[in-house]
């Protein structure tokens, strides 16, 4: 049976002049209209199309992507506000996602960004958003361990660093003592658990801690400079900003790593940048991996 709210694969039914019509199990036919038929759609080929109600409430298909699906958390604009309904954000899709008023933790203008819970109407079953973040966050101790790498939402800015959201689910924390540079709410990062408190709370990391840090980056340096020609621009002297854009690491573990790479005479310095030695016919080993 298709789901409200996710993304399906559905096979097709019968084609129409409105699009076709797509098999829902319990929930019945489900238009695709036919502006999102793919053009090089293939006979008895099922389709990955996300399932939603209309401005009419049917439910129709589209193989546009929201930039939030239901039990989601997400980073959205508000478009217009209605004076009975709500705000409505854009979230990507051709109908505007709902945030009624009884679920805004404060009022909602056009022009603002918000983060937001997209869930069902226990009411109505329609698709709707809520700023009330903390009822839809899991406050059971989740069993994450320590280092493991987790996908997170920055959400908001706090004297200590930057709130997140992990995996759909607990609320995190990076601490602004650990960060090279500021982070845009909203963005989606992947980050690594560095533990996890009692009550639940969980702080986070942008690298893996320790050693098992360096060992990768030392395989992608490497890597790096084998598609270069053997020669980077970056050294020790490079910006924490540039080093994050490059390597997506700080600059404490970029040093890490070459100094790793030094030791072991696979690099020279060339002041400015470094080089990749021409007998280094190195492979990772198994610390390396």
């Amino acid at each position: 049976m298709a789901i409200i709210g996710k993304r399906n694969t559905l096979g097709i039914v019968r084609a129409s002049q409105p699009g076709l019509y797509l098999d829902g199990g319990e929930l019945g036919e489900i238009l695709l209209p036919g502006r999102y038929i793919p053009a090089d759609l293939a006979p008895k080929q099922k389709l990955d199309v996300f399932v939603y109600r209309d401005s009419e409430d049917r439910l129709v298909a589209s193989t546009e992507k929201p930039h939030a699906m239901v039990g989601e958390f997400g980073y959205m604009q508000v478009v217009s506000v209605h004076p009975q309904a709500g705000a409505f954000l854009d979230w990507g899709l051709a109908k505007d996602l709902l945030v009624p008023f009884r679920e805004q933790e404060f009022p909602l203008r056009v022009g603002d960004w918000v983060v937001v819970y997209v869930g069902l109407d226990a009411q109505t079953n329609r698709i709707i958003a809520s700023t009330r973040l903390n009822r839809h966050l899991n406050r059971d101790t989740p069993a994450y361990r320590d280092g493991q790498p987790v996908n997170i939402l920055v959400i908001g800015k706090t004297p200590l660093g930057y709130e997140a959201i992990v995996e759909n689910a607990h609320r995190g924390l990076l601490y602004k003592s650990q960060l090279a540079a500021a982070l845009k709410i909203g963005a989606k990062l992947k980050a690594f658990v560095r533990t996890v408190r009692a009550g639940g709370k969980i702080d986070l990391s942008l690298d893996a801690a320790g050693y098992k840090r360096v060992a990768p980056l030392t395989n992608l340096i490497v890597t790096a400079l084998q598609m270069s020609g053997g020669k980077l621009d970056f050294d020790d002297d490079s910006s924490p900003a540039v080093i994050r854009q490059n390597f997506g690491v700080s600059k404490k573990a970029f040093k890490q790593a070459l100094g790793k790479l030094y030791k072991t005479r696979r690099i020279a310095f060339t002041q400015p940048g470094i080089q990749l030695l021409e007998n280094s016919a190195w492979s990772p080993g198994p610390a390396d991996r």
